[in-house]
């Protein structure tokens, strides 16, 4: 097996985690390496995906041999590695010239953990890998949208969105834990085969995760405050990461969803409802990118609509064509935000004027976004319709005219009114945007190439209606006429689906978050006061029975050490000073007699050397004769 497939999540997912972890250190060196860093890791990224795509390889965990950790890249993971990592390299190259303000060394590694995350997620091949990248998606995601932490709002706003998808995420630990108990596998590829009502928990399971993390109704409101977080967040969440994890489980498990007899059902008109409700409160905003964040629910519902009719390469294609489209329409909504100070649809009024490159590749994607043939998603929303009935190709064909109105209300806004300042856009950002432009124009075409469309007459039709409501939608905003009154109903908070989730979904987990945290407060509060009052008697008593012990130690020590000074001085100083005096006395006597022989007179040193030598001769020869 191949460990292509674990360089590609490992490279951007430890580069990422190493500059998070770095990153508290607030080091103006690590900052400002931090882009060109990311930068890198994403280009190379990119080489290893067409290298996965291409050879398709699997790949188990070789250090947790004993768990079903493996990755694959064959099919459609190799598709969506290489959309993830070309939308990545071009979002962070145009951060990279467009920093967000705040600490870069942790946004660039919130982005690179967030990309390796979805890798992770789109090259498992089985449930375990998925839900290590699914996890971790969602606590990057939390970290990006909330990055601005001191800012109540936006902290607020990130906290919504992860309890939201983390409550829809339990239906992907339901699917796991039926699928293991049912055959004791987690492979993607045998849960189609699983008997019921095992099938129906895992396809239940499914279908709630991927609502929730693809903001399907009714769990589409969370996808509003997501806009909180840095464009470049925003960018990467609504187009390759994050929201088209839920599309692409949909398409992954294709026969699962139709085995259960069901599920495709569900599936296609889960889809077809959330594409017509959030393209029109798509319509109905005056803000540009709540407007986008509306339409990233519609378009994904598309896909969810290809994936229950059985449509996978129709909705692999919308997927990688919404992807460069949405991701561009973002980064520059971001750019227009940090110039002009400003996301109002009337206030921008001639902003793509401002810059010929800002205004033509917004336009690229707005019209794509729009359906004009023959740009991308013109083919893409017809080749998700491939195995639609006659009720869902009308549903599909509504939603189509919904996203020309609300691509033409955008459109019309930024091209038309008064002319605007020259606005400098940094070449690295006009790079990315142009990189991203052709495919949201062309990706269409390669797809209709691929797979060619079952209904061409369809496809006209469709083109002329989205043409007819984007003339509609440029005629009616030029002139500047009230919003109808449905459309004030539809944006105002969502239709309702924000507050009517606060009240039922996100109050109740947070107030059961205070009880837990209220119960766990006084549980360890009065275990540590338990354990403080008993710790401190033991203290107490075992400080008294040491200050007892250590005094008599230190008193008895002292009182054997004068009792051993006294008994020495009385037994052995006295003999001692007597020795040292005859020692004394002896050394006087001896330096007395050596005196005498010293007078002085010559012939008495002749006589004591003839007496020595005298000696010295018997004593040879008493040692000869001996």
């Amino acid at each position: 097996m191949s460990a292509l497939p674990w360089c590609l999540v490992g490279l951007p997912a430890l580069t990422g985690a190493a500059l998070v972890a770095a990153a508290p250190a607030r080091s103006h060196r690590l900052d400002r390496a931090a882009a060109p860093v990311a930068v890198a890791v994403a280009a190379v990224g990119l080489g290893l995906a067409v290298a996965v795509a291409l050879t398709g390889p699997a790949a188990r965990a070789p250090w947790l041999a004993g768990l079903p950790l493996t990755l694959t890249g064959d099919g459609l993971p190799g598709v969506l590695v290489v959309m993830v990592t070309a939308v990545t390299l071009a979002v962070l190259g145009f951060a990279a010239a467009l920093p967000p303000p705040g600490g870069q060394a942790r946004f660039f590694g919130l982005m690179l953990l967030f990309a390796g995350a979805m890798l992770l997620a789109v090259t498992a091949d089985d449930l375990l890998a998925l839900l290590l990248g699914w996890e971790v998606m969602g606590a990057a995601s939390y970290a990006l949208i909330g990055f601005w932490w001191r800012d109540t709002g936006r902290v607020r706003a990130a906290t919504t969105a992860f309890l939201t998808t983390r409550a829809a995420d339990l239906g992907l630990y339901l699917a796991a834990g039926a699928a293991f108990a049912a055959a004791g596998t987690l492979d993607l590829d045998r849960l189609a085969a699983l008997p019921a009502p095992w099938s129906h928990l895992v396809v239940a399971g499914v279908l709630l995760a991927a609502a929730g993390k693809s903001a399907q109704l009714p769990l589409s409101f969370w996808l509003s405050g997501a806009m909180a977080g840095p464009s470049p967040v925003s960018a990467l969440l609504h187009s390759a990461t994050m929201v088209a994890a839920g599309g692409y489980l949909v398409l992954r498990l294709v026969p699962a969803l139709h085995a259960s007899g069901w599920g495709g059902s569900v599936a296609a008109w889960l889809g077809a409802a959330t594409a017509v409700v959030l393209g029109a409160v798509a319509c109905a905003q005056r803000d540009l990118k709540q407007l986008l964040a509306a339409s990233t629910s519609a378009q994904l519902g598309l896909l969810f609509l290809a994936a229950g009719t059985g449509a996978v390469a129709g909705g692999a294609a919308h997927l990688v064509a919404h992807a460069a489209v949405k991701s561009l329409l973002f980064l520059v909504a971001g750019t227009w935000l940090a110039v002009l100070g400003t996301k109002d649809l009337a206030a921008l009024r001639g902003a793509a004027r401002a810059s010929p490159v800002l205004g033509g590749t917004f336009a690229a994607g707005a019209l794509a976004l729009a359906g004009v043939p023959p740009l991308s998603l013109w083919v893409t929303k017809e080749l998700t319709l491939a195995g639609a009935g006659p009720a869902l190709r009308v549903a599909g064909l509504a939603a189509a005219a919904l996203s020309a109105v609300y691509a033409g209300r955008a459109l019309t806004a930024v091209l038309t009114g008064p002319a605007r300042e020259r606005a400098a856009v940094p070449a690295g950002a006009r790079v990315a945007l142009v990189a991203l432009a052709v495919p949201a124009a062309g990706a269409g075409l390669v797809a209709l190439a691929w797979v060619p469309s079952p209904h061409p007459g369809e496809a006209v039709l469709a083109a002329a209606v989205a043409l007819v409501a984007l003339v509609v939608a440029w005629w009616w905003t030029r002139r500047g006429a009230p919003l109808p009154r449905w459309a004030s109903v539809a944006g105002k908070d969502w239709l309702g689906l924000r507050a009517l989730a606060g009240w039922a979904l996100v109050r109740p987990l947070s107030a059961l978050a205070r009880v837990l945290a209220a119960v766990d407060d006084r549980l360890l509060a009065a275990a540590v006061a338990g354990l403080g009052s008993g710790t401190l008697t033991a203290a107490r008593r075992l400080a008294s029975l040491d200050d007892r012990g250590l005094a008599r130690a230190v008193t008895g020590l002292g009182d054997a050490g004068i009792a051993a000074a006294s008994t020495v001085d009385r037994r052995w100083e006295r003999g001692i000073s007597a020795g040292v005096a005859r020692v004394g006395a002896g050394g006087r006597r001896l330096g007395g007699l050596a005196r005498r022989p010293q007078t002085g007179q010559l012939h008495h040193y002749y006589a004591q050397a003839m007496v020595v030598l005298a000696l010295l001769v018997l004593a040879l020869v008493i040692a000869e004769v001996g």
